[in-house]
Order: C-alpha cells, then sequence, then structure tokens
C-alpha cells in the first residue's frame, strides 16, 4: 500500500472536516440537491465520456493508486543476472524450466521467444508493442480521473448558476433566498472538492504508477536483450543498473 497517497488522502478530509466542524458545523455544508448536480451529474458526464467496460472498472483504477502492484526492481536484476550465467554457462535452452515457472508475464513472455529462438529484431518488436498498447489504456485509465475532475467543476459552476436563477426568481421571498444561495455556494465547493482532492491527485499518481511500469518493462527487455545476445552477467547488471537512481545501484559483483 501507497502510504503517502492513503495518509495524503485522509489527511485533507479530516482537516476539511475539522475546519468545517470548527465552523458551524458539518450540517450546513450537507445540502441533497448540490450533490445530485454535482456528484450524479459528473458520474453521468463521465459515462457519457467512457465506455461501459471503463466505468466498471472505476474502482478497480482507484486501488491500483491506493495499492499499485509492488515490483522488487533489485531482485527482478539478480534474477536477470542469474539467468545471464546460466545462459553463458549451459546456453539459453537451459532457461526453459526455470522461465516456465516465472510469476513477471512480460518477462516470461520475452524470455520464451528467445529460448525458442525468435529473431531479437521481432522479440524487441512485440514487446515493445505490448509496452507501448498497456500504457495506452494505463492512460486512459487514469484519464478518466483527470475527466471526472473536470467535469465536477463543471457542473459546479452549473449548480451555481441555477441556485442564482432560483434566488433571483425569489427575491420577493426572503425565507428562499437561503436554500437558493446554498445550491450556488455548495455546488462549487462539491466541484472543488472532487477535482483537487480525488479527480487530479489520482489521475497524477496513476500517471507516475504507469511510467514506473513501463521504465521496469523496458529494464526487463534491455536485460532479455543482453541475455539472447550473450551478453556477460556484468555487462547485463551494469545495463539494468543503469535504469537505476545512482544511490540505489548496488551491484552483485562489488
Amino acid at each position: 500500500m501507497d502510504l503517502g497517497t492513503v495518509i495524503g488522502l485522509v489527511l485533507i478530509i479530516v482537516l476539511l472536516l475539522a475546519s468545517m466542524a470548527m465552523g458551524v458545523g458539518l450540517g450546513p455544508y450537507v445540502d441533497i440537491p448540490s450533490v445530485m448536480i454535482v456528484v450524479g451529474g459528473s458520474i453521468g458526464a463521465l459515462m457519457i465520456s467512457f465506455k461501459p467496460a471503463q466505468m466498471k472498472s472505476f474502482v478497480k483504477i482507484f486501488m491500483i493508486a491506493i495499492k499499485p502492484p509492488q515490483e522488487d526492481v533489485a531482485e527482478l536484476i539478480k534474477k536477470l543476472v542469474e539467468f545471464a550465467t546460466k545462459a553463458r554457462k549451459d546456453g539459453i535452452l537451459a532457461l526453459e524450466s526455470e522461465v516456465n515457472k516465472e510469476s513477471n508475464a512480460f518477462l516470461k513472455k520475452g524470455l520464451s521467444m528467445a529460448i525458442d529462438g525468435s529473431e531479437p529484431d521481432t522479440i524487441r518488436e512485440l514487446l515493445e508493442i505490448e509496452m507501448e498498447q498497456t500504457s495506452t489504456r494505463h492512460k486512459v485509465n487514469g484519464s478518466i480521473f483527470s475527466q471526472w475532475s473536470s467535469l465536477a467543476g463543471a457542473m459546479g459552476m452549473v449548480g451555481t448558476l441555477i441556485g442564482l436563477v432560483a434566488m433571483l426568481m425569489n427575491m420577493a421571498d426572503p425565507s428562499a433566498i437561503g436554500p437558493s444561495m446554498a445550491v450556488a455556494l455548495l455546488t462549487t465547493l462539491y466541484g472543488a472538492v472532487i477535482g483537487n482532492v480525488v479527480g487530479n491527485p489520482i489521475a497524477n499518481i496513476l500517471a507516475i504508477r504507469n511510467d514506473d511500469e513501463t521504465k521496469v518493462k523496458e529494464m526487463i527487455l534491455a536485460g532479455i536483450m543482453s541475455i539472447q545476445s550473450g551478453d556477460a552477467p556484468r555487462v547485463l547488471e551494469a545495463k539494468l543498473l543503469s535504469y537505476l537512481a545512482p544511490n540505489e545501484r548496488v551491484s552483485q559483483f562489488d
């Protein structure tokens, strides 16, 4: 679980609720018409903007931001170095039994093609296509939240206009001005909260998750190409460590 994302969300919500409670209490900030306009309206607009299959994955995509799949990069580099050592010693076919038990689907696919004798250019092309398509899907999924941010803000403005029209139409009745003004202001508040607490931050962290996954796959691809070409394990490790920050580079040969 990504504690930074969880702590950030909880912190924002607690601070917002506490500041409301310290003022006039939480009750005045709850307005059903405003919720219907902003939350219901923005979700309805999202359903128009994206395919049903993408909307079904809404919660799953949100959970990736909270609890992303973890890849131990150091352990992955160690494994690739061991594969390279064995391939140099016994030939690449000797990796078949270990590759069949490999849990990383991308690594398993690439090494299986190498063991089957596929050309390096073919392996690289197929794996790069898979990387590109996976990244594209992740970007579309992340755009659901950035789009939700925009739509919630827009629906907040729509709610504000609805509230103002209702207020102006009932100027002769002072008792009707307050509820209409509440709708006008609270819809803007709800839209801003959705956009700045959930929408944009989640979209941004999902983009970071996508970049991290792509980098790991690029590293795996470099490792597969190096193993197939028969590079020395030390050379392969040097290539893979270059994908890490300088302070994270720990060689097995030192």
